[in-house]
């Protein structure tokens, strides 16, 4: 469940609210949510497929 997770604003975020992204760790799970819609199922990532994501994005 989602809900319970502890959100935090991404470092590569804008300095507005208005564009942000979400992240919250939940071991082994990772989980990516827009902000401006937080009740959307957010998108979850396994440790080897966010550390890809993370580093094909730098």
């Amino acid at each position: 469940m989602t809900s319970a997770l502890e959100w935090f604003k991404s470092s590569y975020s804008g300095n507005d609210d208005s564009d942000c992204v979400e992240v919250a760790i939940s071991h082994p799970a990772i989980h990516v949510r827009d902000s401006k819609d937080p009740r959307r199922t957010p998108l979850t990532f396994g440790p080897q497929a966010w550390s890809d994501f993370v580093e094909r994005t730098r």
